[in-house]
């Protein structure tokens, strides 16, 4: 009980931090963090392969870690749409009616 506990602060005071650290980030530094976000979900659905694949006799461990693959595969290709849109609108007029 105690770890559940220990467990369920540690993602509150993710939570708080987290949004702490989004409000006081500055527009021009927004497609920077989210190049990075990505990555860091690039590492994310890796880590929920070795979880879907290590927990093969559990099925609520399988159903688990496949989840987590498909909601960090969803945030890493949206995360590279929205960057690659944001980085389109620095793009000046000639650049991009050449591709």
């Amino acid at each position: 009980m105690s770890s559940l506990i220990l467990l369920l602060f540690t993602f509150i005071l993710a939570i708080f931090l987290g949004l702490e650290l989004i409000s006081k980030v500055p527009a021009t530094l927004h497609t920077p963090l989210m190049s990075g976000a990505n990555a860091v979900s690039g590492i994310t659905i890796v880590g929920a392969l070795l979880a879907a694949g290590a927990t093969a006799d559990s099925q609520m461990g399988v159903i688990l870690g496949t989840a987590a693959v498909v909601f960090a595969t969803i945030n890493v290709a949206g995360g590279y749409l929205v960057t690659d849109r944001m980085l389109a609108m620095f793009k000046s007029k000639d650049e991009s009616t050449k591709s």
